[in-house]
Order: structure tokens, then sequence, then C-alpha cells
């Protein structure tokens, strides 16, 4: 048996515009997805994934295509297509296309809601079921597989960012294939979650399609580009203030895209007026995770109070990436 964990996280700035070549600044936090792995000689899989969904289920199956559960089909490709991509992988990486696995996750990132929950994911099944099979991968080979992951499940339109984050942990910076970690504060980072889920595919296609028809939203894009290189300097610098103004005018660029939604607005506009330093939301949007800085308690408060905030926590940068859990 093999475990592993990784991190999720929240983007300081850059989500979408990162799809087309633009820079993006994701940063690590301290909630991590836990995935354990035991190899079985039959080639099947069973996956328990009590804590990737809401209520949670497990399932067992070959390779003859989806498991027969009495489960909606969306629910349960979402719980298993990242489990599905990180086994093919580790079947790649040992040589050894017909070994099984049993598959436990545990994970505190809500699923779908913008902080990297399938990237964390992706990342610890890779780890644990090539360490599983004897393998040991370095943190860069276990991010350029974990991106495979992600860009097969997402048919292409992944970006190598949450993967790369969630692997090596902090803050990061990824522009097309070059990726690096920087330098960052412990940043303040208060959470917002507003209960749902966006559906990403979904919501990459649509700004695909609005950048295509109009030369604005295209401009829009290359504006969060140019936005993050601004906000790059600001972290260097440790100018808070400046990273939070930054933020601010990412949520406006973001929303003319159409990828945010009333209850991500009500909740970074709860944050601002409660003096956080910024406020955006985090992810493909449509529902999900806002993300504010603010190092008193005050965003969070006023957060517990926002019609449709089903939760608030505080969180910190974690700066160490994927992590093995088993001594």
């Amino acid at each position: 048996m093999a475990v592993s964990s990784a991190p999720g996280k929240v983007y300081l700035f850059g989500e979408h515009a990162v799809v087309y070549g633009e820079p993006a600044v994701p940063c690590a936090i301290e909630r991590r997805a836990t995935v354990e792995v035991s190899a079985r000689s039959d080639g099947r899989l069973r996956v328990d994934a009590g804590d990737l969904t809401l209520d949670g289920f497990t399932v067992e199956y070959g390779g003859d295509g989806a498991p027969d559960v009495d489960v909606p089909q969306s629910l349960v490709q979402a719980a298993t297509g990242y489990v599905d991509g990180a086994v093919a992988q580790a079947r790649d990486a040992a040589d050894s296309p017909d070994v099984g696995f049993d598959v436990a996750i545990e994970s505190a990132i809500p699923l779908g809601a913008g902080l990297g929950s399938s990237a964390a994911v992706a990342v610890a099944g890779i780890d644990a079921a090539t360490r599983e099979l004897g393998i040991e991968l370095s943190t860069e080979e276990l991010a350029k597989r974990a991106y495979r992951v992600e860009r097969e499940v997402q048919s292409g339109e992944a970006s190598r960012a949450d993967t790369f984050c969630s692997a090596m942990g902090g803050a990061v910076r990824v522009e097309g294939d070059d990726c690096r970690r920087l330098d960052a504060p412990n940043l303040p980072f208060v959470i917002g979650y507003d209960g749902g889920a966006g559906d990403t595919g979904e919501l990459v296609a649509g700004v695909r399609a609005l950048r295509e028809e109009y030369d604005f939203a295209a401009d829009t894009v290359e504006a969060i580009g140019d936005l993050v290189r601004r906000g790059e300097r600001a972290l260097d610098e440790g100018d808070i203030a400046e990273l939070g103004r930054l933020m601010d005018v990412n949520h406006g660029l973001l929303s003319a895209l159409g990828v945010s939604s009333r209850s991500l607005d009500a909740m970074v506009w709860a944050a601002r007026e409660a003096g956080a330093h910024g406020a955006k939301l985090t992810g493909a949007g449509g529902g999900g995770c806002i993300v504010a800085l603010d190092e008193s308690e005050a965003s969070r408060t006023a957060l517990g109070y926002t019609p449709g905030c089903v939760e608030s926590f505080r969180a910190e940068l974690d700066f160490e990436g994927v992590r093995r859990e088993d001594g």
C-alpha cells in the first residue's frame, strides 16, 4: 500500500487566460487530497470516493467501460475520470498495463469548486500508484503526467497551472510550457464557498467562443495576462495592497468574460466591503469559491452572513507540494 497527498490551490491571477498562453499565478493552499493505492492482480479498479463528493460512493469496474452503479453518470465521471487517468499514467510509467488497483480518496477540497481538487487527486494518485509498483518519479515528471490526465479529461483545454502548482507547492508561475516556482510571502487567504460547482469544460468553451467572436473578448484575455505580469512584481515586493487591487480588476475582467455568478459576486463584494485588500473568483467560475486577501477575521465573518455562502475558511499558503503519507 502507498499513500500520497497533494494540495489544492487558489488563483491569485490568470485563470482562463492561461489556456491561451498568458501567464497565471496559482498558489497551493493547505487543503489536501489524499490517495491510498493497493495493487491487485485481477486488473480491476475499485474506487472508494467517500470524501470526494457530498454523498460519496464506491465503484468497482474493469477495462470494459463505465462502472455499472446506481449513481448519476456525471457524478461517476467527475469522481473517477481523474483516477482512471492517474492509473493509466502509473501503468505506463511501470510498464504494467494489466495491473489493477484499490484506490481510496479522502479530500478536504470541494469537487469542482475552483480549488484544484482534480489536479490534487491526479498528482497524489500517480505518485501513490507508481510507488506501489516500485517506481519513483521526480516531482517534475509527476506534474507532467498529471497534466496529461487533465488535458485528456478536459478535451485538450487544460493548462499546466493546476497540476504544476499541486505537485510543487507554494506560489508558481505558468506561461505555456514555462513553469516555475516564485518566492512569495505567506499570503492571508480567506476562502468563501457557495456549495456549488462550475462545469469547467462548459465555461472554458464559453470563453473560447466569446474570444473567437469578439475582438474585445480577445483583448480582455490579453489584459488579464498584462495584469498578471504587474501582479508578479507586486508579489516579489510583498505589496499586499497592490495585489488586492489587481485581484479586484482580475475579477472584473473575468466577469466580463461571463464566468462569474450571482453567488460569487455577492461573496466578492462582501469581502471587499469588510475591508479585504481584494477579492476575486478562483478557478473556472460559474459557482464554487472566491479568494480574498485579509489578515483580519472581518472578511470571513462577513462571508458567514452572506446569502449563498455555505462555508468560509482561512487557508494558508502551502509551501509543500506532493507528499508521501506512508512513511
